[in-house]
């Protein structure tokens, strides 16, 4: 199966480590689109997810550090899924040279170079790890459809900040492996996984950090899936079609936080006194 990645920098470690995992089970990606390394939306997005001064500290070890020994992941859990026979992969440049696919530097995902070049590719499946909001004429393109990883259960947790949101609106935590269609989080699930660690996790940036490990193993195996025929989609139900969610607010986000840490304080006493 041909397989396309859309990544929002070379620097993604989200992307580098998709790449990666999905080589390992022999799907070397075809090739892989990716933003401008400074590209301006990417860069607001992450402001309000991050806060600016981490951005900033993310920024000086992968773009403006450019040796291997001074890049540091962001993500711990990654690491293993990045390591190849002599160290670790830190760009998507690097992972696309060890596997011997291309990259194509765009200014918009949308943009008709863009989809040019994806039809000459010709994917069966396209992984969605970063970047534009997609439209119609590249949602077209590849056979199977585009994918993407949204660190929430849909359709109960749409937009953005999904495991904060999860966390104060008593959802459980986990990730959806759906196809991307022409609304936020709407496309048809391939696959809901709760997150069985969720209690053990320290802050909301382990939270999230996990959740992104655990994501590309779900896409793994929701790529096999879909080789083999073995797996469909279920459109999302009509419940709570305006349940969008945006960046939080730092007073809520510190009650998620909160509401995190009780479940990581009731689960150690349960392991204390097991």
């Amino acid at each position: 199966m041909r397989v396309v990645i859309l990544c929002s920098s070379i620097y993604s470690e989200t992307s580098c480590a998709m790449a990666m995992r999905l080589a390992q089970l022999g799907y070397v990606p075809t090739g892989a689109i990716t933003l401008p390394s400074l590209d301006l939306h990417t860069v607001l997005r992450k402001v309000g997810q991050w806060g600016v001064p981490e951005v900033v500290r993310y920024a000086q070890t992968k773009v403006i550090s450019r040796g291997r020994t001074e890049a540091q992941l962001r993500n711990p859990y990654l690491e293993q899924l990045l390591q190849h026979r002599t160290g670790s992969f830190r760009t998507l440049r690097e992972v696309a040279a060890g596997y011997g696919f291309p990259i194509v530097t765009c200014r918009d995902q949308n943009a008709p170079e863009s989809i040019e070049q994806i039809r000459e590719w010709s994917p069966d499946l396209i992984v969605f790890t970063g970047g534009n909001i997609l439209r119609k004429p590249l949602l077209q393109v590849p056979r199977l459809g585009v994918i993407n990883v949204h660190l929430g259960l849909l359709p109960e947790i749409r937009g953005m900040s999904s495991p904060e949101w999860s966390l104060l609106n008593g959802v459980p935590v986990g990730v959806t492996v759906h196809y991307i269609d022409e609304g936020i989080d709407t496309g048809p699930i391939l696959r809901r996984s709760e997150f069985p660690e969720a209690a053990q996790c320290s802050s909301l940036d382990d939270l999230r950090n996990r959740l992104i490990a655990f994501g590309i193993e779900k896409v793994s195996e929701v790529v096999t899936s879909l080789d083999r025929g073995t797996i469909s989609a279920t459109p999302q139900s009509e419940l709570d079609e305006d349940n969008q969610y945006f960046v939080m607010h730092e007073w809520l986000q510190a009650q998620a936080e909160r509401r995190l840490n009780e479940g990581h304080l009731a689960a150690a006493a349960v392991r204390a006194h097991g």
